[in-house]
């Protein structure tokens, strides 16, 4: 595949990946003439989450005609994306339908996390989201281009190690990220309009996504980890920022900043000075480095909980207008569990209720990821899988 080939493996042109205001998930049909490729996705899309399917059953779940079905499967098989798995099991009476599904082994996709301050981690993920194989390069202080050499190695050991074809490449970086996967600003890498979907893309000659880590660990909890339709997850690391969905589509913001609430202010008390000049900016509360340096110098159990709920507080006070403002359901946090599994996440949500309209904000739970350290990872397999084939 060619450095400038962005189609789906069907010819269809498959855009960016992100596309502001088109929700992850095709759901329904549409007019004629955008009929084709988004009956494509439909189809595609019920039989990677609802599993094997008869030509009868994708007609009558997708509301799409069994001649529109039939033709549309018979594309898709000969592209080697659906597969044939027998005939249907019981006691029905006459012939038994055939089985469809997705051809999980036809391709592989790379996803690279780029959000650790000592190491950049990648993996070779199957179209399901598991990890099948895994590759890191650790940091060492590496910033502009030597830190941009070291996402090339990831990708091209990755790709070596591939025993498919590559649909594509997704990577989560920090910083303000651009739909054309451009790096607009990430200071801890040295990174100011740096081309990183460009570059990997000429390197690799695969399609790549690139967006901020924290929206695309929101995918993957959209996509692998049971979230709903509107959430807000906030990744805690080196610093503070948040992926959000709202009915299933992901927000950017006009100038593709949002969710970058590490340096909002929180209270008027102050606070210590941040990397970024204010003081008693979110991160200067809640950033793993900063809290796990502050837990180490208190004086006992007690001191230590105290800094623990108080961090809690700061982020529920950072929290609260976002819930009142969107409504959202879920707030999802990512990072340290140690750190923020307990007193933390406790105080966060008291401090939300209390900032909120019980009766109708009272209901939005807050929890820790389940998807651990992978999460990115995931998420970038999730971009390509949106951008590639239209399922997530």
């Amino acid at each position: 595949m060619s450095t400038a080939d962005t189609r789906t493996p069907g010819g269809v042109p498959a855009g960016p990946g992100l596309v502001p205001g088109r929700a992850l998930r095709t759901r329904t049909k549409v007019l004629p003439e955008h009929a084709r490729g988004h009956n494509r996705s439909l189809v595609l899309q019920t039989l990677y989450r609802e599993g094997p399917r008869s030509r009868a059953d994708l007609a009558r779940e997708t509301g799409l005609t069994r001649v529109t079905v039939s033709d549309l499967v018979a594309e898709l098989m000969g592209e080697g994306l659906i597969v044939d798995i027998g005939p249907r099991g019981g006691t029905r009476p006459g012939k038994p339908a055939t089985l469809l599904d997705i051809h999980r082994e036809a391709y592989q996709i790379i996803g690279i996390d780029l959000s650790e301050h000592h190491a950049f981690r990648g993996a070779l993920l199957d179209l399901d989201g598991e990890i099948l194989k895994r590759a890191e390069r650790p940091l060492d202080g590496a910033t502009g281009e030597a830190a941009l050499e070291k996402v090339l190695e990831i990708t091209e050991e990755l790709i070596a190690l591939a025993t498919a074809p590559v649909l594509g490449i997704g990577i989560g970086s920090p910083g303000i990220v651009d739909l054309a996967g451009i790096v607009q600003s990430a200071p801890n890498l040295g990174w100011t309009g740096l081309e990183v979907q460009r570059r990997v893309a000429e390197r690799a000659g695969i399609p790549v996504v690139v967006a901020n880590d924290a929206n695309v660990a929101a995918l993957a909890e959209h996509g692998f980890g049971g979230a709903l339709g509107d959430m807000m997850l906030v990744k805690i690391g080196h610093g503070v920022g948040a992926g959000m969905l709202l009915g299933g589509t992901p927000l950017f913001g006009s100038r593709f900043a949002s969710g970058e609430i590490g340096h909002v202010v929180v209270g008027t008390d102050g606070g210590a000075e941040c990397v970024c000049g204010k003081h008693g900016c979110l991160e200067t509360w809640l950033a793993a480095p900063r809290l796990a340096a502050a837990l180490e110098d208190a004086a006992d159990d007690a001191a230590r909980d105290d800094i623990l709920r108080q961090a809690g507080r700061r982020l529920g006070i950072a929290l609260a207008p976002i819930v009142g403002a969107l409504d959202l359901a879920e707030i999802v946090l990512s990072g340290p569990e140690a750190l923020l599994d307990g007193s933390l996440a406790e105080a966060t949500l008291e401090t939300l209720r209390e900032r909120t309209m019980a009766e109708f904000h009272g209901h939005v739970a807050l929890r820790m990821t389940e998807l651990g350290t992978d999460i990115v990872m995931r998420g970038a397999a999730v971009m390509v899988l949106s951008g590639r084939l239209g399922v997530s």
